[in-house]
């Protein structure tokens, strides 16, 4: 008996599809982690010189907001394409866009060089950087998703995942390193350019796995259907279309979920680097190593929370993130105000436990909510569409709310806020723990087919 497309054998063992996903989004987080750590210490100094630290951070967090507009237009052309195509074909795209831009903002000139041109290209780079990571994640988890099998799902679509925490990782351990080696003048002159310029080689690195990976056998088959409908003068709506018009539930489902992890993770990250130097006075060689030892320690929970997800569930562990972020924001600014290393980094820990138990399971989620056909469009859509209102703004309104009532509370009301909106959208989702992708696809195909339109009226 044929084996089912959800657990189909490729030329490609699992092992090396998950290496290649999570090699390739450590690269993708690292260009655009980096960027948010550089505007959290350096481009308030560097590209906006004429306002003071605090406005200049905003100013800096502003662009770094920018990019987040441009991730929903990034996840609905990678989507359409992904899922029309395949996903290998747009993973590669996505990290040579990426890793260009990257690469091309450690050469900008600054704002005393060319004046207002320098912020303004330094922009159009961030929106580059927003595109190419809106198509990036979608293909990268459902790739691991797609090859693996129902009862595991939720382990190994954890680990492209853990390469936010380890682009963070990597990103925040370069500047911290450059920032004890060099002077504040010489970091802020050139040293600040080096990690971007490197860029260019982990690019290359990225490049050589991912063409070395076949493409989904699930998406191969489904793309054989296609072909055959299509050659039979069946219709088939566009992804993008068939997401919205059978799934926008699903699609909310997914924005909503999405709310307190992104929004506690830029607050905790990002913003809190900006805010344990700016506000509290502590040396940004500190809030840069509590960050670099709670990403490690996130890198190595993030597989373990994906496998409790396969034991009792999706939902369990994502509403205990959801909640428990909720109530620690209220302690997380306490501890950092408390000015030592020790409880930073506590601060920091925690808030990421959290956060790793709602980011470790969405993946395989997300990828269990949708059809192989419109999976890249539903689940990038839902992600990218709901980062546009939770972590593009997250550090420019809790900096926002710190210059206006110079207190954390309100920043810890907001985080809490988040936190209720995605314990709500959890709870009306289905448990889709052990789904086989094989079976979703019959159900969703099933649905569309009655609302099957002419061909001639479809555009693509």
């Amino acid at each position: 008996m044929a084996s089912s497309p959800d657990v189909a054998r490729t030329s490609s063992p699992l092992w090396k599809v998950v290496g290649a996903s999570l090699i390739g989004t450590t690269i993708e987080w690292y260009d655009y982690f980096l960027y948010g750590t550089a505007a959290a210490l350096v481009f308030g100094k560097v590209f906006f010189p004429n306002s003071d630290p605090l406005t200049g951070t905003l100013l800096s967090f502003l662009t770094y907001a920018i990019g987040f507009a441009a991730r929903p237009l990034g996840a609905l052309v990678f989507g359409h394409f992904g899922d029309r195509i395949g996903r290998k074909k747009l993973l590669v795209v996505s990290l040579l866009l990426m890793g260009g831009s990257t690469t091309l903002i450690g050469c900008l000139p600054t704002y005393h060089q060319v004046g207002v041109a320098a912020p303004v290209m330094l922009t159009a780079l961030r929106l580059v950087q927003g595109f190419a990571l809106g198509g990036e994640w979608g293909g990268a988890v459902l790739l691991v998703s797609e090859h693996g099998d129902a009862r595991r799902r939720g382990f190994w679509a954890s680990w492209p995942q853990g390469g936010a925490p380890a682009g963070n990782l990597l990103a925040a351990g370069v500047l911290s390193l450059l920032t004890a080696v060099q002077s504040e003048s010489a970091f802020l002159s050139w040293g600040w350019r080096v990690p971007f310029l490197l860029s260019a080689l982990l690019v290359l690195v990225g490049m050589w796995i991912r063409l070395s990976v076949d493409e989904s056998p699930l998406f191969q088959q489904a793309l054989a259907k296609a072909q055959a409908r299509k050659a039979s003068q069946q219709a088939e709506q566009p992804p993008l279309v068939a997401v919205l018009r059978h799934h926008w539930r699903e699609v909310l489902v997914a924005m909503g979920a999405r709310m307190a992890e992104n929004i506690s993770y830029y607050v905790m990250t990002t913003f809190v680097l900006a805010y344990a130097v700016t506000h509290v006075h502590l040396p940004k060689q500190t809030a840069l190593n509590a960050v670099l030892v709670a990403s490690a320690i996130q890198f190595a929970l993030i597989p373990l929370f994906g496998a409790l997800s396969d034991r009792v569930g999706r939902k369990p562990v994502y509403l205990v993130g959801a909640v428990g972020v909720g109530v620690w924001a209220f302690v997380f600014f306490t501890l950092v105000d408390a000015k030592s290393f020790g409880s930073l980094l506590l601060a920091v820990t925690i808030g990421l436990v959290f956060h790793s138990m709602m980011y470790a399971p969405q993946a395989a989620f997300f990828s269990e909510l949708f059809a192989t056909r419109m999976r890249y469009s539903g689940a990038s859509i839902g992600a990218q569409f709901a980062s546009v209102a939770a972590g593009a703004p997250a550090p420019l309104i809790a900096t926002a709310l710190l210059k206006d009532y110079g207190s954390s509370t309100p920043i810890s009301v907001y985080v809490a806020i988040a936190a209720v909106i995605t314990v709500l959208a959890v709870l009306c989702a289905k448990e889709t723990r052990g789904r086989d992708l094989a079976e979703v696809d019959a159900e969703q195909e099933a649905a569309a087919s009655t609302a099957a339109v002419p061909a001639k009226t479809l555009t693509v």
